[in-house]
């Protein structure tokens, strides 16, 4: 008996070592997913790039700016000469916060009056936001409590002037900050990758291994009839899941498009494209359908995790950040959430728009000439 065991697991051993991409998969998924989520995963929301308007431009006004940037939640990134930069910086995605200093922010404080002060948020992401605003009002009280403290101290033990600062904060694109407005269009952006990756990538396989596909080689159809032939069902398949996803959104939970409808049917077919790409690619590459399954997951994995669809990009390591740009996810996310969101333009897309075009007309033009070697 031990012999007959032995036998088996021999064989199914140099099953393994044959088949060396699963085997190289398998080995290497583990690993991945250890220095994602020990690297690039951290639920601490830090240092928000903040665009600064301070009309006062006085010691107060400075000493405020100083302590919102050494509170370490806020990295200024700029200064803007009016309010319509600061929305303008947002709009674009520059800055997740923007804080407005009026005039005589300073007099106003000596004088024992009350200073005003406005945050502008981005409310696309409901942990972003709310941290902002929690960690600004903390940011204010602390610097109440210093100009107290040296009121006392100026005027002996008497009575302090009655100074304050009045923080005011805006939350823009999604005031309630519901979660489900930074949810929906990470699922439709899933969705899209999810029909055109893998289905398209386990109808050619499937096909390889039933052995129906040297039957459709043989045919009079030709290899980009027998491409394009694979690649339709799908698409029309991922935009019907996104149309009723997005109409399921904005019924269910109130989450329309604030922008235009066609620029975002036209950047989702472009995006759609490269997903199409990457499962033709696959399909090329892969014999079973086993193996187009890891190597799907092997690319969603990181896109999902690193695409900000779940947790922020801001709070992820510098070399992390530049690895999420290698994932057309974190370009149609951002495009998708400015669109639906903030219902802005090319004119504030394009640093997205412009990589997501290279990339799906590389990825999508690669696999058609290696499907079409492949079949020939």
């Amino acid at each position: 008996m031990i012999s007959r065991l032995l036998a088996m697991v021999r064989k199914e051993f140099i099953q393994i070592r044959r088949d060396r991409r699963t085997l190289a998969m398998v080995l290497i998924m583990p690993v991945m997913e250890l220095l994602l989520f020990g690297y690039a995963i951290d639920t601490v929301v830090d240092h928000l790039s903040t665009m600064v308007y301070d009309e006062a431009s006085d010691v107060e006004s400075r000493a405020l700016i100083a302590a919102f940037e050494n509170s370490g939640y806020f990295d200024i990134e700029g200064y803007a000469l009016s309010q319509s930069e600061l929305v303008e910086a947002i709009d674009a995605g520059r800055a997740k916060v923007a804080l407005h200093i009026p005039p005589r922010f300073g007099d106003q404080l000596l004088r024992g009056q009350q200073g005003n002060v406005q945050l502008i948020i981005d409310g696309s992401d409901p942990n972003v936001a709310s941290t902002a605003s929690f960690a600004a009002s903390s940011v204010v009280q602390a610097r109440m409590a210093e100009i107290t403290a040296a009121s006392l101290e100026r005027r002996g033990l008497g009575r302090a002037a009655a100074a304050g600062i009045d923080l005011r904060p805006v939350v823009l694109y999604n005031p309630t900050m519901s979660s489900a407005h930074f949810m929906i269009p990470g699922v439709i952006s899933l969705i899209l990758l999810f029909q055109a990756l893998i289905l398209t990538a386990f109808a050619v396989v499937r096909e390889r291994e039933r052995g129906t596909l040297e039957q459709l080689i043989v045919t009079p159809v030709k290899s980009w009839e027998l491409m394009l032939g694979k690649v339709l069902p799908y698409t029309v398949t991922a935009a019907t899941a996104t149309i009723l996803t997005m109409l399921a959104g904005w019924i269910l939970f109130g989450v329309g498009v604030a922008g235009s409808l066609l620029l975002l049917g036209a950047l989702s077919l472009l995006y759609l494209l490269g997903s199409l790409g990457l499962g033709l690619l696959i399909s090329t590459v892969s014999q079973t359908q086993a193996q187009a399954m890891q190597m799907a997951m092997f690319f969603m994995i990181p896109s999902i995790l690193l695409s900000g669809f779940m947790y922020p990009r801001e709070t992820m390591p510098f070399a992390i950040r530049q690895l999420s740009l290698l994932t057309p996810m974190t370009y149609f996310l951002y495009i998708l959430r400015g669109i639906m969101l903030k219902g802005v333009g090319l004119r504030f897309l394009w640093p997205s728009v412009l990589p997501l075009a290279l990339f799906s007309i590389a990825v999508f033009a690669l696999s058609a000439k290696r499907f079409q070697k492949r079949i020939a």
